[in-house]
């Protein structure tokens, strides 16, 4: 098959999951499938195929709540969606690029056994306790030799052990093979589970203007940091969600994620260490439509947050779970990112391999991280038809490591492809004010034909709104 036909095909794979309408199908086109970007794996194809569901959702719902008869059409240049993966890159404040995101530290190290191990660093915290454990100076010169002093599989035992983010660079058999591989392959790609009754509910609440964006009235509660979960909140807010983003000041965030995935968005802080925090939290529970969020699977049920509790207090609740390695299999709680799930599962492997490299390679873009998020969306919004059409309560559950397991299942490219140039990616970049600057990014890719996304809202620092709807 061609790109377009194996975007098609995921497509399709994609809306079998959350159960849509075969015939919404047709509402949507590709261009721009070829070429993809430098890499073996189907990255173009992912990035094309999960927003176009989301898309697709989205227009579903519109179609729903207008009573429209004639679907609108959905238009997904590859291309400009891979840049979309990218987002981050292209960010830029005033004209100027922001600062380098990842620390020095971050990337891969050889063992004194020969095998690599990669290190993820960017949170303080993290650096600082991958130093005490490796015993040396805050270089990476002074990392790489306290590395060669171990064992690669030992250090990433131990690293995880102490609650760091690290992985050892397997191959894909070694994955398959590997307890948390065989619980990722009985996953499928994403879930949409009733988790509880309640009655059937509109989309929206009443005073929402029906027809006006997909989403007016939904409220969205955004409980999560880096890439992956914010995409997906920054989704929704395109087709117009209220999202609510929450974090608190002793979390950790990188500055130039925020603005990019803030976009759409308010922010505010709540302290879940506190009583007054928790409580707020479950007020605002009470009045969301969506409650999404990128924790570890069961940490917030510690606080009082638990699916079955959050169903009990707001009855009809939609709860999005994205986590690293999934909600099942000793993995489950392990810490990770992107680029240690690329490691962990031999996408990182196999790229340097094919590429001839003499140390692992990595996906041209953080494709696990936004193909999770869309997903994610994606399934908020088949949830939200559901709740509409039979009613009840619903989890959604997606993970870095099951998006992994659909990228290393589809066939190879043996071809090198073209790197987006910045001309072609200037093309697809919007403005906005903010109270950072003048915020230039990437648009939102899909193009449709009768509620094109947008964002309504600029992003701002965090913590700058009132935790209330």
């Amino acid at each position: 098959m061609d790109a377009t036909s194996y975007t098609r095909a995921a497509l399709q794979s994609f809306w079998q999951l959350g159960n849509g309408d075969p015939a919404a199908l047709d509402a949507v086109s590709f261009s721009a499938t070829e070429p993809q970007l430098p890499s073996v794996f189907q990255v173009g194809t992912l990035a094309a195929a999960s927003i176009a569901a989301q898309a697709l959702a989205s227009a579903e719902i519109w179609r729903a709540r207008a009573g429209a008869g004639q679907r609108q059409q959905i238009q997904i240049s590859m291309r400009r969606a891979l840049a979309m993966f990218r987002s981050e890159r292209y960010l830029s404040v005033d004209g100027k690029a922001p600062a380098e995101i990842r620390s020095p530290l971050t990337g891969y190290f050889q063992a004194g056994d020969g095998r690599w191990i990669q290190l993820h660093t960017n949170f303080p915290h993290h650096r600082d306790g991958v130093l005490r454990v490796l015993q040396c100076e805050n270089t990476r010169q002074a990392v790489a030799a306290a590395i060669r002093e171990w064992q690669a599989a030992e250090l990433d035992a131990r690293l995880a052990d102490e609650g760091m983010c690290a992985a050892l660079i397997r191959s894909p058999q070694e994955w398959q093979a590997h307890p948390q591989g065989r619980a990722i392959t009985g996953l499928p790609l994403l879930e949409i589970i009733r988790i509880g009754d309640a009655p059937v509910e509109a989309v929206s609440r009443a005073g929402a203007t029906a027809a006006a964006r997909p989403l007016s009235g939904v409220r969205v509660l955004d409980l999560s940091r880096v890439i992956a979960a914010p995409v997906a909140g920054r989704t929704l807010a395109q087709h117009g969600a209220d999202v609510l983003a929450i974090s608190a000041a002793h979390l950790p965030n990188i500055a130039p994620l925020v603005i990019d995935t803030g976009r759409g968005k308010r922010s505010a802080q709540l302290d879940l260490r506190t009583a007054q925090g928790r409580d707020g939290l479950l007020d605002l529970v009470r009045d969301a439509d969506i409650f999404l969020q990128g924790y570890r699977p069961g940490a917030l049920a510690g606080l009082g947050f638990s699916p079955e509790e959050l169903c009990a207090l707001r009855p009809g609740l939609i709860q999005v779970s994205l986590s690293a390695y999934g909600h099942t299999g000793p993995w489950s709680q392990r810490r990770g990112f992107d680029s240690l799930v690329q490691s962990a599962t031999g996408i990182a492997y196999e790229e340097g391999a094919a590429a001839g490299l003499s140390e692992p390679g990595k996906l041209p873009c953080q494709a696990l991280d936004h193909a999770t998020g869309y997903l994610a969306a994606f399934g908020a919004m088949m949830a939200l038809r559901r709740r509409a059409e039979q009613g009840g309560s619903w989890l959604v559950r997606v993970s870095l490591a099951q998006t992994g397991h659909w990228l290393q299942s589809q066939p190879r490219y043996a071809a090198a492809a073209a790197e987006l140039t910045p001309q072609e990616a200037a093309g697809w970049l919007q403005s906005m004010d903010s109270p950072f600057g003048t915020v230039s990014a990437v648009a939102p890719v899909e193009q449709m034909s009768i509620t094109p996304p947008a964002f309504d809202k600029p992003p701002v620092p965090l913590g700058t709104h009132a935790a209330a709807w």
